[in-house]
């Protein structure tokens, strides 16, 4: 059985819309803890379309960092994703959460391109009410995928045969994580 993927043209990203960026800040707030300071976070720095939000958790003893990018389909704007990279707390571990949209092919898991060049699939860990997020350890070859691309591709699935791939930019990705705390 052949997947067909359509791959879209690469455009310049859209800002998120309002809906987008309360997903996101749902999201923010279900994926690191539950006060909602945390999940408004406070925009450090800009990497080209990556943002540096930062916030400090109750009883943390130090700031939380995630370096994050929101993308939209062009011609489906129901369909969005947010990335997020971070640094565990404990510094020992890299993660890459992807936000995808409700609806998604769970079994299908989450594609991932670099420069055209496949790197693979993650398994989507759970759906929250804003969508379904798929998470990996980031091991030192996708780090240096993601540092020295230009253009990444993340692959969703609404069925076994239509892939829907939303292009992402990774400028400023390197300078970004470089400087993530």
């Amino acid at each position: 059985m052949a997947i067909a993927l359509q791959d879209r043209a690469y455009t310049a990203p859209r800002r998120p819309s309002r809906a987008v960026l309360s997903a996101l800040v749902f999201a923010l707030l279900a994926l690191f803890g539950s006060a909602p300071a945390f999940a408004q976070g406070v925009v450090k720095a800009k990497y080209g379309d990556w943002e540096m939000r930062c916030e400090t958790p109750p009883g943390a003893s130090r700031e939380q960092c995630a370096m994050i990018q929101s993308v939209a389909a062009e011609d489906k704007p129901n369909v969005n994703l947010v990335v997020i990279v971070l640094k565990t707390a404990d510094a020992k571990s890299r993660l890459l959460r992807v936000i995808a949209p409700l609806g998604v092919l769970l079994p299908a898991g989450l594609g991932l391109k670099v420069d055209d060049v496949d790197v693979g699939r993650a398994g989507f860990v759970r759906c929250l009410p804003t969508g379904c997020v798929a998470e990996v350890v980031m091991e030192d070859k996708l780090l240096d995928q993601l540092k020295s691309g230009t253009n990444a591709t993340f692959i969703i699935f609404n069925t076994p045969e239509e892939g829907v791939g939303l292009p992402m930019v990774l400028t400023g990705f390197k300078d970004g994580y470089d400087k993530l705390p």
